[in-house]
């Protein structure tokens, strides 16, 4: 019997409500307390997997009259891992509630902070499979 793949599962739709596209506001209004101070929109995109691990990107996309320059974005692993806004760990445990394979969830990573364009920069989220079967 075939069972789907994360990626089947995971869908860009699933990974929204999961990362849904106002947490960016939530994020800065509780870092300058106005959400519309912040230069870039949040969005958790999937990646790629093996067996091992399952990637996903925090991709921040320029909000339009903004700028989104390295020095806001290369700090952000270590904000982000520890902000209760982001949540990584609870995006990480909704993840793994939507796992179908036999596999679970186990320690997960972020990334150095990657410049794709001035527009568009992205922080890899790496999540490691554990087997449910001994």
């Amino acid at each position: 019997m075939n069972t789907p793949s994360s990626k089947t599962v995971l869908t860009q739709g699933v990974l929204e409500k999961i990362f849904p596209s106002n947490r960016a506001d939530q994020f800065f209004a509780a870092l300058f307390g106005d959400a519309s101070e912040g230069a870039y929109d949040i969005k958790l995109v999937y990646a790629g997997e093996t067996d091992d691990q399952i990637d996903f990107e925090f991709q921040l996309k320029q909000r339009p009259g903004k700028c989104l320059v390295c020095n806001l974005t290369y700090g952000l692993p270590e904000v982000f891992k520890r902000h209760p806004v982001i949540d990584v760990a609870g995006v990480v445990r909704q993840i793994d509630s939507h796992l179908t394979d036999g596999k679970r969830c186990g320690e997960w990573t972020l990334g150095r902070t990657r410049e794709i364009s001035r527009t568009l920069h992205a922080l890899a989220l790496t999540v490691k499979l554990t087997s449910d079967n001994p």
